[in-house]
């Protein structure tokens, strides 16, 4: 692999890394504190909610700016540091205050990071199938941190903060070796972010990616909880994480052909799918050790949405409009979606406990399945092919 794309490879090693620790632990850190489960749902829903008016903000920045290398540097450093804040309290007030102003610094980290990698590979057209590869760096750093951690959380799950900002110190000194990347509309001309509103396919794939993300954004928030009460403790719940993550090694090795042979639809369905499947196995198991395997299924979902769609946005969207794509995308998975999954799954959990949350996560996959098919035979003749265009105007454009 070339130096440059080397310092991109382990940018996402680190960067994951991170979430490994934060996305894991954080739900375990808020139960050993005392936090019920609808406070712990509250807290984890506000930070999406954050999410939705900061992914369009830093898209702008990123479209607008003379170089999108120092946005993110600018967003990986203020999450860092609101990070060594978070211990100082352990009020639900103050944590809810953290929670989003952590939130607003690091919740477009990895758009702005997709739409940085994907354009400095359209550079060199020999290199454009190479994201899969890279982004695998992502599931090797967040297997490893979520065996290391795991192990360390079981003694000092507080110590979750000083290594999540240690692991963002790390992230930032290898975009200092990003060649620059500028933002497309700090010289040229200035288009909205309404635009992409126009592009059919971009908007049923964002609507198919949203739902599928609600149910993620459940599982994310009370899978830790969940699998605890099962008897796991954190370093099975560490390898649980490792399991997922090489799960989706595979389909990252793959992911170029893949999407240059089978139609975005298909795939979205397909994962939609797999998706339903550990869902429903999650519902019916009741031993930690048997959702290890089930676990398997997260690398035929979850990597499978987001390089698809990464992917389908940076060859889609208007060159002006890149990074405002992908932070719209992450607007809707990582902000909406993780709003609606963490705080209505939380007072679900109260009402219906996790396994019936669970099973209630599946039949909504299903039924997203059955519309989602039968809108993409009507609105999208010949199951939303490469020459259905969308209608912006400057489609395809790198």
């Amino acid at each position: 692999m070339p130096a440059n794309l080397a310092y991109f490879l382990w940018f996402y090693i680190v960067i994951y890394m991170g979430n490994a620790v934060y996305g894991t632990f954080i739900p375990v850190y808020f139960t050993d504190i005392g936090f019920t489960p609808s406070q712990i749902g509250t807290l984890l829903s506000l930070g999406p909610l954050v999410a939705i008016l900061a992914q369009p903000v830093w898209g702008a920045l990123s479209d607008r700016a003379r170089s999108k290398n120092r946005i993110l540097q600018l967003m990986i450093v203020g999450s860092g540091i609101c990070m060594l804040l978070y211990p100082i309290s352990d009020r639900f007030v103050y944590l809810l205050v953290m929670i989003c102003i952590f939130t607003f610094f690091q919740t477009s980290i990895f758009a702005v990071s997709d739409a940085i990698t994907l354009e400095t590979l359209d550079r060199d057209k020999r290199k454009a199938g190479t994201f899969g590869l890279i982004r695998m760096g992502g599931t090797i750093g967040f297997a490893a941190m979520s065996i290391g951690f795991g192990l360390i959380a079981r003694d000092s799950i507080g110590s979750l903060f000083v290594v999540y900002s240690l692991i963002m110190a790390a992230a930032v000194l290898f975009t200092l070796r990003f060649p620059a990347v500028e933002g497309h509309q700090s010289s040229g001309r200035k288009m909205q972010v309404w635009v992409l509103f126009k592009n059919r396919r971009l908007v049923l794939f964002l609507a198919i990616n949203f739902v599928l993300q609600v149910t993620l954004g459940y599982y994310y928030s009370f899978f830790p909880i969940y699998f605890k009460e099962m008897g796991g403790d954190n370093v099975l719940l560490g390898w649980s994480m490792v399991i997922s993550s090489l799960s989706e090694i595979p389909f990252l090795l793959l992911s170029g052909w893949i999407l240059s042979k089978v139609k975005v639809p298909y795939i979205l369905l397909g994962a939609a799918a797999a998706m339903a499947l550990r869902w429903y196995l999650f519902s019916v198991i009741d031993n930690p050790y048997w959702l290890l395997p089930a676990q398997a299924l997260h690398g035929l979902a979850f990597i499978v949405l987001a390089v698809t769609m990464a992917t389908f946005i940076n060859n889609e969207v208007p060159s002006e409009l890149k990074a405002s794509g992908q932070t719209l995308n992450g607007l809707l998975s990582l902000g909406a979606a993780r709003v609606i999954g963490s705080f209505a799954g939380g007072v679900a959990t109260e009402s219906f406990g996790m396994r019936s949350v669970f099973q209630y996560s599946a039949v909504a996959v299903l039924v997203c399945i059955a519309v989602s098919a039968v809108v993409i035979r009507t609105m999208l003749p010949g199951g939303g092919a490469a020459h259905d265009r969308p209608s912006t105007g400057e489609s395809g454009r790198s």
